[in-house]
């Protein structure tokens, strides 16, 4: 744990030094917010905007791209650059480098959250939370959103062989994971067979967490069973933080498959 919080420590100042990814990393959500907040401005349901449904669904995306398809993309280039293999000549467990990658995308994620929602609250009339325990659902889906998101970013990372190679790989799988989720379109629209495969996934929960937070309760209706089902939101994160640390732990490589 020491080492983690370390580690993580060192993430964040590698992150806000790297100024291209840093704004890239930022900006995009809002430039789509913008997009799609200023070309879609009418009702998905009543008393429910456009833009409050889509921003429900960004922040949700944009946990999944901070923590899935940025680090499946970077860490291959670590490793190609033998930045990994220097790491593991060191005397620092794997958890430690996981703990220190959450840390990182956590804190970005809830800087990036917080700008959205100040953006869109001045300029798109987004309604912000009105109670403590819709904040506190925000938080804890957050959380796990983003643990999971991480950890399944890092054990995704084996599966390209090369670094310069990894985006090609990588970009698909989280841009799918988008369009069946709910992100850029109302969930219950999609046909039933994409709805089957996306609740197998985490971003469907973690939108649907984040709906909860921003929509009315009236709107839980139009949820696939008719609520919000926050248990089986958190009990499936949960499930996804576990199953993301047991494949980093099986399939996490310090080294290239030639080094070997």
């Amino acid at each position: 744990m020491p080492i983690g919080l370390l580690r993580g420590g060192l993430e964040v100042r590698q992150f806000f030094r790297a100024r291209e990814s840093m704004i890239f990393s930022f900006a995009l959500p809002i430039l789509l917010l913008v997009v799609f907040g200023s070309v879609f401005g009418g009702d998905v349901a009543p008393g429910v905007t456009f833009t409050q449904y889509f921003v429900a669904g960004m922040i949700a995306a944009a946990q999944l791209t901070n923590g899935f398809q940025t680090l499946a993309i970077q860490i291959p280039i670590e490793r190609d650059r033998g930045v990994l293999k220097r790491l593991y000549g060191v005397p620092m467990p794997a958890a430690s480098y996981f703990l220190g990658k959450v840390i990182m995308v956590y804190l970005v994620g809830v800087a990036g959250t917080a700008l959205m929602l100040v953006i869109a609250a001045a300029f798109f009339g987004l309604d912000l939370p009105g109670t403590a325990q819709r904040w506190l659902t925000l938080g804890w889906v957050t959380l796990l959103g983003i643990a999971a998101c991480t950890l399944c970013g890092i054990a995704f990372s084996s599966i390209p062989r090369e670094g310069k190679r990894a985006a090609a790989v990588v970009t698909p799988v989280a841009l799918v994971m988008q369009f069946i989720s709910g992100v850029f379109f109302v969930f219950t629209d999609l046909p039933s067979w994409m709805q089957h495969i996306a609740a197998v996934f985490p971003l469907k929960w973690m939108a649907q967490g984040m709906r909860s937070v921003f929509l009315p309760d009236s709107f839980a209706a139009n949820e696939p069973a008719g609520s919000w089902e926050l248990g089986r939101v958190a009990l499936m994160l949960s499930l996804w933080v576990i199953a993301g640390s047991a494949l980093c732990l099986l399939t996490f490589r310090w080294t290239a498959r030639e080094d070997r």
